[in-house]
């Protein structure tokens, strides 16, 4: 099984970047440790496959308490990463909690100065949202663990290596929300307790008239509603052109709800928003998940059930991969 390279530092490039070279992908675990350390051999071996090589930071195989190591040592293996011309995508192996640790201790001027690929979801959600503060764009997307299933969702992987492969995709799915939409926007968002999270602070983008994009797990009904009204209360929803909502579950039934559900906070919401919410997006913390670039011009299309979400202009390994396929 082909195992990961790890390295102290990923190292730059002496020399520019041959055409040929394979796609490499610097792994960091900028969040909490990976409980089971086989996930990065697996997830490695699946991009083998693929002619691509993964490079593991140290945070990756690192413990402090619950989280992958020292604040300093996750900072740096995500800076590193994320500033050097030899990786070309940087990936999240997981999330957790810690990212909000780091957010004053990264260069995000320098990070977006070189416009890497970065992907991750969950607690990275910190991240896309502070980058986007600073002007970057960044994939919300699959982790280690997706690619280290024994049978790795097709559809996660077939939307990450179409996003991350070509300079603009379209998303089709089922959708349950108005008849017919049509609206454009800036895409952003991730999972909800972390964006609730950095309201108020500097970390926190304007965006004004965007497509917002919502996912949590193991929240009950009241706690999701009362993070929706967090982002009621502070304008920020009645700012967006339209609310998708990803995937919650499991959703863990209080003794007290009586019939209180999350039906009932998304019905709840429509009646008190102008801005039409749509349910079905497949994004969050189950198996299946699409790729989706947190900050990039977006344009959204409902009829007869079905939304198509197109998106474009965000980093992507399109010319990269077209000077490696060059004779």
């Amino acid at each position: 099984m082909p195992q990961p390279e790890r390295a102290r530092r990923p190292r730059p490039a002496a020399e520019p970047v041959r055409a040929r070279a394979p796609i490499r992908i610097g792994m960091v675990a900028p969040s909490g440790n990976l409980p089971d350390l086989s996930v990065v051999d697996k997830a490695a071996a699946l991009f083998a496959a693929r002619g691509w090589q993964v490079s593991a930071g140290d945070s990756v195989f690192a413990r402090d308490q619950r989280f992958a190591g020292p604040d300093e040592l996750r900072a740096g293996d995500l800076q590193s990463f994320a500033t050097d011309p030899a990786i070309d995508l940087v990936l999240s192996a997981r999330g957790g909690y810690g990212m909000v640790r780091l957010l004053d201790r990264l260069d995000f001027a320098a990070i977006r100065a070189r416009r890497p690929i970065m992907v991750g979801y969950s607690d990275f959600t910190a991240f896309h949202l502070a980058y986007l503060a600073h002007g970057g764009i960044s994939l919300a997307g699959p982790g280690a663990s997706d690619f280290a299933a024994a049978e790795p969702d097709p559809f996660t992987l077939d939307q990450f290596f179409a996003v991350t492969g070509q300079a603009s995709h379209q998303l089709a799915f089922e959708a349950e929300g108005p008849r017919r939409l049509q609206v454009s926007g800036r895409l952003w968002g991730g999972n909800l307790a972390l964006v609730a999270a950095l309201v108020g602070t500097c970390w926190m983008p304007e965006v004004k008239g965007g497509i917002l994009f919502l996912e949590d797990v193991n929240e009950s009904a009241y706690r999701i509603e009362r993070l929706l009204y967090q982002l009621f209360h502070a304008g920020i929803l009645q700012r967006q052109r339209a609310i998708l909502l990803g995937s919650f579950s499991p959703v863990p039934a209080m003794p007290n709800d009586a019939g209180f559900c999350l039906d009932t906070v998304i019905a709840h919401f429509r009646a008190r928003l102008d801005v039409p919410i749509i349910v079905g997006l497949p994004f969050g913390h189950g198996t299946r998940k699409a790729t989706l670039p947190v900050g990039a011009p977006a344009r959204l299309a409902i009829a007869r059930g079905i939304a198509k979400l197109s998106f474009d202009r965000y980093p992507n390994l399109s010319r990269r991969l077209s000077r490696r396929s060059a004779p």
